[in-house]
């Protein structure tokens, strides 16, 4: 069995991209709801709430844990591969290094929750991969809230999401990395804006890859999956059609 978990929604983009690559593979999917989002809260809370859902995913039998989620992932991972040691551990971050390789003009951006903007492992990633590219990291508030509720054409999105990317553009920024697996679901709001002018960065397939190459004997399993949930299980379920994944629905157990 492989665990998969987020804040909410969010990682569902992940999980999605798990299920094409590993068609026989069983998952359980942990939606953290009672606690979402994870982007205003402060390390401790957010490593608390990382280690109760690892050791919930490991007391139903997963030997592999995908962390769907990029502040989780920056705040807590090695916590959790500590307490895990058994369990190989998938993480999900910003995809600066793909972005800083493909860029033409020199400057990137990075969309991303405020936890994720302020973390020390966003600026690792940003000197270990961007070399000489320029990086505008810009927080986006509000943003993984809005895919929770599934508001995903409200006017009040559409006009944030371009106020803050605009101003981005005009410097000439050709990469946007999406840094929470949240934005995923925003892409086609995103790319309305975008056009031509730059490439949203994911980093879903990239993380469905690595799970691959560590998963051994849990890619051949009989396909099933479970959700998870810590508040209203029953609106994750229920969100998938909104999301278009009808095609993971078809799986559940």
């Amino acid at each position: 069995m492989i665990g998969v978990f987020d804040s909410g929604l969010g990682g569902l983009s992940v999980l999605a991209a798990l299920v094409d690559t590993l068609p026989d593979a069983d998952f359980i999917y942990f939606a953290d709801t009672a606690h979402v989002p994870y982007g205003n809260k402060s390390e401790e809370q957010i490593q608390c709430r990382v280690l109760a859902i690892g050791e919930h995913l490991a007391s139903h039998g997963c030997d592999l844990l995908v962390v769907a989620c990029n502040t989780a992932t920056a705040t807590a991972v090695q916590a959790l591969r500590t307490a895990h040691p058994g369990i190989p551990v998938v993480g999900v971050e910003p995809g600066i290094k793909p972005a800083a390789q493909q860029t033409r003009s020199g400057r990137i951006a990075v969309l991303a929750t405020e936890a994720t903007a302020n973390s020390q492992r966003l600026q690792q990633l940003i000197r270990q991969h961007a070399g000489k590219v320029e990086v505008f990291v810009e927080p986006c508030p509000g943003w993984a809230t809005h895919v929770e509720m599934l508001q995903l054409d409200d006017p009040a999105l559409a006009a944030d999401v371009r106020t803050r990317i605009e101003p981005l553009l005009e410097k000439g920024v050709d990469r946007i990395v999406l840094g929470c697996t949240h934005y995923s679901f925003l892409a086609p709001l995103l790319s309305e804006v975008v056009g031509a002018r730059a490439e949203l960065v994911d980093v879903a397939a990239a993380v469905a890859r690595q799970t691959q190459r560590l998963a051994g004997r849990l890619a051949h399993g009989s396909g099933r999956l479970q959700l998870h949930a810590s508040a209203h299980p029953e609106r994750l379920r229920a969100a998938l059609p909104r999301l278009h994944l009808g095609h993971i629905a078809v799986r559940l157990t």
